[in-house]
């Protein structure tokens, strides 16, 4: 392998690395932001839910995404786009105290600009890891950065909130967002990686739509990832409830993360021996049971089931995207993986805004059985698909 190739090798690892990095600390601001609507502006849990499940819209469209960053300019040009705007929108919202739909529409911003970093940098990493033959490896940096960064965004987080505000923590993005555009400077892109055809689009979708396969894996993800969400509310327990600080909300999220690596390693260990079938049938029933197990809620065991969950809950996580990526339809291999990943976006906001729904009208404590009772309806699926 040439000089060249290495070095721009090498830069690819440092943008991938970078890129999954910035969306984990990009959570910097949750903590004070979740603060803000609910101790200044004294929004309830379910308002909170619907207004969170509309920031993230961009997620659901991932295909599309593809589809532009394929065909107009080239990947590195897409993530220097985002970062510039990325970097105007948390300026706008780390100065100015601006109306609650102001603020919600630039957190979509930030959130699209997000997406379009990570198809960019995922288009990249299948260009260069094919060529190279470190797809594998690309990948593996990718998760360690972002779960790196995520024990930063645990303890810092709830640092920012508890000293100052969520605006504090969308100012410090900004010298990240500069970093990584530093590292996306380095890296060279080939002109050959842009698809030049304006009309693949409509190509791409017509084998993909009458994949039977690929809309029954696509159900399957849909209704294994949905159940009305209760996590909102446990949060107005945690303060109101237990009274615990900001900043040891945050130190138990960074425990947790840590926890959640060693889920990552175990999958690493044991995902070529393991039964997928086997494994996401028996899931299920774990997931039903978690889901019931919050019905007894108190300090301590707030603290183990963050603790163990997030072990238990990387594992699963990597299982599913195991299993998505195992099922894509040859030939469209990004588009297909693209698409599960946006159906299982859409389940995630499904169970955001029915958790909304639902919470004013039947409580906690029957939400939670809901959510728990929704986890078996893939089960008929099971069956029907191939690992």
């Amino acid at each position: 392998m040439p000089l060249k190739s290495k070095d721009n090798l090498f830069w690819v690892f440092v943008l991938s690395s970078a890129v999954y990095f910035t969306q984990g600390i990009e959570a910097l601001p949750s903590q004070g932001l979740f603060y803000y609507l609910k101790e200044t502006l004294h929004y309830s849990a379910q308002k909170i839910m619907v207004l969170s499940s509309f920031t993230i819209f961009a997620w659901l469209v991932k295909p599309l995404i593809g589809y532009i960053i394929d065909n107009f300019f080239n990947k590195r040009a897409w993530i220097f786009i985002a970062l510039g705007l990325d970097i105007v929108v948390t300026f706008f919202l780390g100065i100015f105290s601006l109306p609650i739909i102001i603020l919600v529409m630039l957190l979509a911003v930030n959130s699209a600009n997000s997406a379009f970093r990570d198809v960019a940098v995922d288009g990249i990493m299948c260009v260069e890891g094919k060529r190279y033959n470190a797809t594998g490896k690309i990948q593996s940096v990718q998760w360690i950065a972002i779960t790196l960064s995520g024990l930063l965004t645990g303890i810092g987080g709830g640092l920012i909130a508890q000293k100052w505000d969520y605006k504090v923590g969308f100012l410090c993005l900004i010298p990240v967002y500069i970093l990584v555009g530093i590292t996306a400077y380095f890296y060279k892109e080939e002109t050959a990686t842009v698809i030049s055809s304006r009309l693949r689009l409509l190509s791409h979708l017509k084998p993909l739509l009458s994949d039977r396969r690929l809309l029954v894996v696509g159900l399957f993800i849909f209704l294994y990832k949905f159940s009305p969400s209760f996590g909102t509310p446990l949060f107005f327990i945690q303060r109101d409830t237990f009274k615990w600080s900001k900043v040891w909300i945050g130190a138990l999220s960074t425990i947790s993360t840590l926890f959640s690596v060693f889920g990552a390693l175990l999958y690493y260990r044991f995902s070529q021996k393991i039964r997928l079938k086997n494994w996401l049938f028996f899931s299920v029933f774990l997931g039903a049971i978690t889901s019931l197990s919050y019905l007894y809620y108190t300090p301590l065991t707030a603290v183990a089931y963050d603790v163990v969950y997030s072990l238990v809950g990387m594992f699963i996580f990597l299982m599913i995207m195991d299993f998505m990526a195992r099922n894509t339809t040859p030939g469209f291999e990004a588009t297909s993986f693209a698409l599960l990943c946006s159906i299982s976006n859409l389940a995630l906001i499904a169970s955001n805004l029915s958790g909304a729904f639902l919470l004013p009208r039947i409580g906690l404590k029957w939400l939670i059985v809901i959510s728990s009772l929704s986890s078996f309806l893939c089960l008929p699926l099971i069956n029907k698909i191939r690992t």
